[in-house]
């Protein structure tokens, strides 16, 4: 085996090649992609050695071979034309709305009139991530587990869970104009007793006075049997009025969440920042129960000591230090985090978002400062993401206490205790941690970590296949060529009864996989003459540009194994 080298963009790339007998022909064939140091590339072309040294079916991940195909028999492998290199793209905030919306994300609802700020339409390709993200939260976080159910409340309810929240009485936001430039905004009151400046200038802003943001609504067509009501302002409220009866019914036994995801309203001063602050949006949110007296006791906890967190604490902030790297053992044993529920919900929140394709190094958790918490939080973490408008709050992690049952049990005269065999005794729960995400923000996190040119300047959305909008796209390499049509529409017709996939024959090949890696589709299906006589195809994986033969009856096998791992190399790429 031997290094080559070759020159992108004035940059240089290398390579691991080797000779291969075909009959009386050698070919040279692809083995690794090495890096883009020659330093590296040697390191790697002996780790590479040495494995196949000890086993000779050693695996690289990238490798063209055959036995690549990791547990599809029936696959042989295709040697690409040229290695795709890509490179990540830092868009700004209106160059991402402005992809979303040339390219079917996102849209501005009712834009054909000039839109309505603040409310957003879903288009073809983003109402599929939109609902794939979603789908993979609650298989996570929902069927994943043994301890949490879900509940799909309304969002028109009785406004008297409104009146014991809280919320009518004491949600209240600060509306603010800058003295400056004019801006318009809201501020939480400690903001504004910090001193907040315009986010556009600079400038002081001036209190126009206090407002609450829920939306009202009258229930009933005539006004004078007509009742107030609120579009809720956040889905946790209707868990914890149908607290007793999940409990009941679903037979749960502390520790245990009830999770929702649903729609929200509030009425901003100002939306912006596109899908970050907006009127309507929907939260994937859960409220985990425990008794009150094991607080300090989380079961879980040894799963995630040694996750490694960007930790930045109240202390932090308030020195003037940049956030720190630690491993959650050590900002328990600081006390920097206070609970272990807390440890295990901040690695757990991360993790889910890594494993799904987000940056590590633009995440972090951020600790409320002491006058931010709320009155019956005993701690509260931020998980925030450095969007291109600076650290923003993506999900929330606090303990409620028993503030929310107790509020409720107060205001309906009725117990929200449960009995509790381990301490043989009725209690009343406590929520330990809840954490609360924004499914619109988690769409942008996926979104600009997504974002990549290839090495001819065109874009690639390298999402994980599990969000991807469309799964594959199914070509015929000739779209006049009967025999290959009908192949091609049969592959078609068989993968949609599972999948989101389309049927594409415009355009050259090339034309075709470029569209398709614009709109994030993990693997095109191109079924060419050989097709038609060995009943195979050629399946090409949108990060490498790699490609597999795989034969058509094993297909869906292969389509399974890649959709559902999230990544094409465990696959033979």
């Amino acid at each position: 085996m031997y290094i080559v080298s070759k020159k992108i963009n004035g940059r240089d790339y290398f390579y691991l090649r080797k000779s291969k007998r075909e009959g009386a022909k050698v070919r040279s064939i692809c083995v690794a992609y090495l890096g883009k140091t020659r330093e590296g590339a040697e390191k790697r072309k002996a780790d590479i050695e040495e494995g196949l040294e000890e086993n000779p079916d050693f695996l690289e991940e990238g490798c063209v071979s055959s036995n690549l195909i990791d547990g599809f028999k029936n696959a042989e492998s295709v040697e690409p034309k040229s290695e795709s290199v890509l490179e990540h793209v830092d868009l700004s905030l209106d160059e991402m709305t402005s992809f979303c919306r040339k390219k079917g994300f996102v849209y501005l609802s009712g834009e054909l009139y000039g839109g309505l700020a603040g409310f957003w339409d879903f288009g073809h390709l983003g109402s599929e991530m939109k609902k794939n993200l979603k789908n993979e939260w609650w298989k996570f976080h929902v069927h994943g587990r043994g301890d949490v159910v879900g509940i799909d409340g309304a969002i028109i309810t009785n406004p008297k869970v409104w009146e014991a929240s809280g919320h009518i009485d004491s949600f209240v936001d600060v509306a603010v104009v800058c003295k400056k430039c004019g801006n318009k905004s809201k501020v939480d009151k400690f903001e504004m007793e910090k001193g907040v400046e315009c986010e556009k200038c600079g400038g002081e802003f001036e209190s126009k006075g206090e407002f609450n943001p829920m939306f009202t609504t009258s229930v009933g067509p005539i006004k004078e049997d007509s009742v107030k009501a609120y579009l809720r302002p956040e889905t946790a409220q209707l868990i914890f009025a149908d607290f007793k009866q999940v409990q009941e019914n679903a037979r749960m036994k502390l520790p245990f969440g009830i999770a929702q995801v649903g729609k929200s309203f509030r009425n901003e001063v100002a939306p912006r920042n596109f899908l970050f602050r907006s009127r309507e949006f929907e939260q994937m949110e859960i409220e985990y129960f425990i008794d009150p007296d094991k607080k300090n006791d989380c079961p879980y906890i040894g799963d995630v000591l040694d996750f490694e967190l960007n930790v930045y604490s109240a202390e932090m902030q308030d020195a003037g230090k940049e956030p720190e790297k630690m491993k959650v053992a050590e900002a328990l044993k600081r006390e920097i985090i206070k609970l272990g529920w807390h440890g295990y919900w901040l690695a757990t929140e991360v993790g889910w978002f890594v494993g799904l394709g987000a940056n590590p190094e633009k995440l972090r958790i951020r600790q409320h400062l002491k006058e931010e918490k709320s009155h019956y939080a005993t701690d509260t973490w931020d998980l925030e993401y450095e969007f291109p408008f600076g650290w923003k709050e993506l999900q929330g992690i606090a303990d409620r206490g028993t503030y929310d049952l107790s509020q409720h049990e107060k205001f309906s005269k009725k117990s929200m205790e449960i009995m509790d065999d381990a301490a043989g005794k009725k209690i009343l729960p406590m929520v330990v941690a809840e954490p609360s995400l924004g499914v619109e923000r988690a769409f942008l996190v996926f979104m600009f970590d997504a974002f990549y040119k290839n090495e001819k300047g065109e874009t690639v959305l390298k999402l994980n296949p599990k969000l991807a909008p469309i799964k594959a796209a199914v070509f015929p390499l000739v779209k006049n060529d009967e025999a290959l049509v009908k192949v091609a529409k049969e592959v078609y017709e068989d993968l949609k009864s599972e999948w989101n996939v389309i049927y594409d024959a415009s355009g050259s090949v090339g034309r075709r996989y470029a569209r398709n890696d614009e709109a994030g589709t993990p693997f095109c299906i191109t079924v060419d003459g050989d097709s038609v006589k060995k009943k195979d195809v050629t399946v090409r994986y949108r990060d490498t540009t790699k490609q597999i033969r795989v034969k058509i009856a094993d297909l869906k096998d292969v389509l399974r194994g890649l959709v559902g791992g999230g990544v094409g190399g465990g696959g033979g790429f």
